[in-house]
């Protein structure tokens, strides 16, 4: 398959592992372009939006525009759909986003982490859609390990890390990242391997493992 779409939960090695399966595959990778230091004012502002069924308060597209121009913040590509110097509305953010992601699929195909990609392109025959997930107390543990932060801290990142990718989702898309029948392929990294997850979507991908959507 030329493209891969993989949704990952905070804690839950999406960053080292969508790497790893684009280098194997020898596709683009796309990265989920939403720096950790604006998680929780999406999270928190799309919140509000729901609550009241309408806009964000203070601008998905505000935000998200903003943090684009952080330094070390990348967007696999998808900074050329943003102007310089100028903040877009959320919804012109989300269309933007949109559009890159079919053209990666259309184009040269790739592994995109994140930005409901899953959702985008859920009628692309070629995508192969893998969620990669984790209960919260060993993802937790895993990014106290990896960041060499205290409890307090990861508990504060994961939770808002958490409720803005749900947010994000349910806004825009009105789905439930955590639902399985929008993937084909779930796998809990904190059971099985990083390497072993690589591999498994890696075989996934070539067609050397026979791959089903389950229903509950």
């Amino acid at each position: 398959m030329r493209v891969v779409t993989i949704s990952a939960e905070y804690g839950a090695g999406g960053s080292i592992i969508a790497p790893q399966v684009a280098q194997r595959l020898g596709l683009p990778f796309v990265d989920r372009a939403i720096p950790e230091g604006v998680a929780r004012d999406i999270g928190c502002s799309l919140e509000s939006a729901l609550a009241h069924d309408g806009k964000a308060e203070h601008g998905l597209g505000r935000l998200l525009a903003g943090a684009a121009r952080l330094p070390n913040v990348t967007l696999g590509g998808m900074e050329a759909y943003l102007p310089v110097g100028d903040l877009v509305s959320e919804d012109e953010f989300v269309v933007r986003t949109e559009k890159a992601i079919r053209e990666v699929a259309a184009t040269t195909g790739g592994v995109l982490l994140g930005r409901a990609a899953v959702l985008v392109l859920k009628d692309v025959p070629y995508a192969l859609h893998v969620r990669i997930y984790g209960p919260k107390d060993r993802r937790l543990a895993r990014v106290m390990r990896t960041s060499g932060i205290d409890e307090k801290l990861a508990r504060h990142r994961l939770e808002d890390a958490d409720r803005a990718r749900t947010a994000y989702v349910k806004h825009f898309y009105r789905a439930d990242p955590t639902d399985c029948s929008h993937y084909h392929l779930t796998l809990d990294s904190t059971v099985v391997a990083i390497d072993d997850v690589v591999e498994i979507i890696v075989r996934a991908a070539q067609g050397e493992t026979a791959v089903a959507s389950s229903t509950a």
